[in-house]
């Protein structure tokens, strides 16, 4: 495949951390490993510390969406920014995602000469806003030569909300980063005490820390020794004292970075995914399996997706912590089927891997720029996912 100049473009503030950025940022990084030139167009409140095939669109407001604040950019100065960023640019590809967000991907829809890929990671049950706005959003979706949704679940949602369909490539990540991480003694446990963790933000209720902490008690008066080991950004003490737990409950580990994640989930035994919606794929499950962690997740479509209904990890009924908590205990006191689990994840992670996704991610363009004659080939091997 020839090199190409390829635009991408995320809705969210880059120096916050989120699923959307992470995957920008990682199938930037694979591309220029494959001698693509790429850049990336962001909102961004500091501009300081950007990477340096990262332009900034502008300062970011605070929106709320899919039930969480993102922080996005739009107006006057942001449009001229995304304006001179494509025409600089000279892209072969722009790739938008979240092609529906109110940010700089709607603004790049209407002035991008160049063909687009929109990628949706989003999902959502049903939407009046998106149904509202569909009219309005039409003329925009139709810029765009090709759709990637990153789930099912986030297909379904473009079907549902938008019309259309999506090949779906789900989100990467790069496995034996994970698969090769290094332990971290201060959070391996023991069969008498078993490292239970939990990553997100404390604070924002559809990661579902208040169901993970529903179920401690129960399951510490089967496992006394159990340790819950929870990650991410938010106030412990306020989600132990909505609980009714006492501030040793649980070991707070605060926001951690890049490093010590990969060393978490290399140290635990279990990993715990209680989400109880808003979710379109779960890489945090992948990121998980590929450390050997056990996984135990809720019940969500992405998730039993990404669990093979139930064939790489346990799954329990979405927002139950007594169920969570019977489905942990049976996690602990089975140790050779958590094991079996363990194994099979490890190796049904490889359709999740950098190589595979950005090789599919390349068809798409590949399709995008070549002449129609060539598109037959080029369609049958997107949609069966393999090169």
């Amino acid at each position: 495949m020839k090199t190409l100049r390829v635009g991408l473009l995320t809705p969210y503030a880059w120096d916050v951390p989120g699923g959307v950025n992470y995957h920008v940022r990682d199938l930037a990084e694979n591309l220029m490993a494959r001698g693509h030139h790429v850049q990336v167009l962001a909102p961004s409140d500091d501009e300081s510390d950007l990477p340096p095939y990262v332009t900034s669109a502008g300062g970011t407001v605070p929106v709320n969406y899919n039930g969480s604040t993102a922080r996005v950019a739009f107006g006057p100065l942001v449009s001229r920014r995304v304006e001179t960023w494509l025409r600089d640019g000279a892209h072969d590809v722009v790739h938008i995602h979240e092609p529906i967000v109110p940010s700089v991907g709607l603004i790049a829809l209407r002035a991008a000469t160049a063909p687009v890929v929109g990628t949706f990671h989003s999902s959502q049950e049903r939407s009046r806003a998106m149904i509202i706005a569909n009219p309005f959003l039409q003329p925009g979706l139709e810029r765009i030569s090709a759709r990637i949704a990153v789930s099912e679940a986030a297909r379904r949602t473009v079907v549902e909300h938008l019309g259309g369909d999506a090949v779906v490539i789900p989100n990467g990540v790069e496995v034996d980063r994970f698969a090769n991480a290094s332990p971290d003694p201060r959070w391996q446990g023991s069969a008498e005490a078993p490292t239970i963790g939990f990553l997100g933000r404390l604070d924002e209720p559809r990661k579902g820390l208040q169901v993970l902490l529903g179920a401690v008690t129960a399951v510490r008066r089967q496992s006394p020794g159990a340790r819950f080991l929870v990650a991410g950004r938010g106030d412990i003490d306020d989600a132990l004292r909505d609980a009714g737990l006492p501030r040793d409950a649980v070991e707070y580990l605060g926001e951690i970075s890049e490093s010590d994640k990969l060393a978490l989930f290399a140290s635990l035994d279990l990993y715990v995914a209680p989400q109880i919606g808003g979710e379109s794929f779960g890489i945090v499950l992948v990121e998980a399996m590929s450390g050997g962690a056990g996984v135990i997740s809720s019940d969500l479509v992405a998730f039993r997706a990404v669990l093979d209904d139930g064939a790489s990890g346990r799954i329990f009924r979405t927002g139950d912590s007594a169920d969570l908590a019977r489905v942990l205990i049976e996690a602990i006191e089975q140790p050779e089927e958590t094991e079996r689990l363990r194994r099979y994840a490890r190796t049904a992670v490889g359709r999740f891997d950098w190589g595979t996704v950005a090789s599919r991610v390349l068809d798409v363009y590949a399709m995008v720029t070549a002449a129609p004659s060539d598109h037959r080939g080029l369609l049958e091997r997107i949609f069966r996912g393999r090169r």
